[in-house]
């Protein structure tokens, strides 16, 4: 469930696409909605259905039903998904992958930037599922009709970080449910410009996509547009002109962290999308603009990690608690304005 973090039957850009259309018979007697569908899609099982039905993903005749909805007859019973229908089946490719823990259950994955998670809008090979299709070729969970098997979250494909991927239907929904009611903990390590003038601080804002650039997302303060998100963050390290924060997810909307921390003028580091790969803060010496252009080399996307992960293991009930470092990018990052705070002179 979003990069977006971000969910898989969560629709984070308001954007839904049409994946089944079904049209009861006029004889039609009265059926659970789960069941009529399982019916009907050979192959998915009743639990996704009933998950997708608890995320809003089934319409009868527009309108978004529980699992128990009783098909009448003439009823449209559609599946939406926040993704495009493709007809392609998913490659396998063996892709390396940095495991930092795996059991029969799950596996949790330590993702470089740069790394696609899911194929879709241009990206249809060389993604983490492309990866996840040769590695688990083998088991039922993982077949090349399913966009997005395994996948429980997300991670936008320039923000490095760890990751759990289900290896059964189980542990899938087991999972999902814990995104899905917040019991996950997520933590990510950024560097914004400047300083907050609170060293913690919680944000609060409905995140949509924008209604001017359909390629980004935006905070809506008024009115029922977008969705409820909540980022809670803490200064790390003051560095100068940028800071070092940490923020924990309450929500998972997509760009969550890239989109709250622009809204309180504090955009990430090198984030093209959000007005971050521009030089923000600072003086207007020569020397000093060199100096950022070099950080923007050395960290040539949004500087952001997800660096911890944790959630209850769905068959022993363990919780599970995995921590990652700074990658080296950022931690270059991080040491030259070090550096730089400790030997400007304004």
């Amino acid at each position: 469930m979003q990069e977006s973090s971000e969910d898989i039957f969560d629709t984070d850009d308001n954007e839904l696409y049409e994946h089944f259309r079904f049209v009861a018979d006029p004889g039609q007697k009265a059926l659970r909605v789960d069941k009529f569908l399982g019916n009907k899609m050979e192959g998915t099982s009743r639990n996704r259905i009933q998950a997708a039905a608890d995320a809003g993903s089934i319409k009868v005749n527009g309108q978004a039903v529980k699992s128990n909805y009783k098909v009448k007859p003439n009823d449209v019973v559609t599946l939406e998904l926040d993704y495009p229908r493709r007809e392609l089946k998913i490659i396998a490719e063996d892709i390396p992958l940095n495991v930092v823990y795996e059991d029969n259950d799950l596996m949790v994955v330590n993702k470089p930037a740069g790394l696609v998670v899911h194929p879709g809008h241009g990206n249809y090979t060389g993604t983490l599922v492309n990866a996840l299709a040769y590695r688990f070729k083998n088991l039922p969970l993982f077949n090349a009709d399913d966009p997005r098997p395994g996948l429980v979250h997300r991670i936008d494909k320039d923000t490095s970080g760890l990751l759990v991927v289900a290896k059964t239907e189980h542990a899938k929904n087991h999972l999902a449910l814990q995104f899905f009611n917040k019991t996950s903990k997520r933590r990510y390590q950024a560097i914004v410009w400047g300083v907050p003038k609170e060293s913690e601080g919680t944000i609060t804002g409905n995140i949509g996509r924008s209604l001017k650039n359909r390629q980004v997302f935006t905070v809506f303060t008024e009115g029922d547009y977008g969705k409820h998100a909540v980022t809670h963050y803490t200064v790390l390290e003051e560095l100068g002109y940028v800071s070092l924060v940490e923020c924990r997810l309450e929500t998972g909307r997509t760009h969550q962290i890239r989109v709250h921390m622009k809204y309180i003028n504090h955009p990430l580091f090198n984030d093209s999308n959000y007005g971050g790969d521009t030089i923000l803060r600072g003086t207007t010496f020569t020397k000093y603009k060199q100096f950022v252009d070099n950080c923007f080399k050395i960290c040539p996307r949004q500087a952001l990690h997800a660096k911890s992960l944790g959630f209850v293991h769905p068959t022993t009930g363990e919780e599970m608690l995995f921590e990652s470092e700074l990658p080296a990018d950022m931690t270059e990052l991080v040491e030259k304005w070090r550096n730089y705070l400790a030997n400007r002179i304004d």
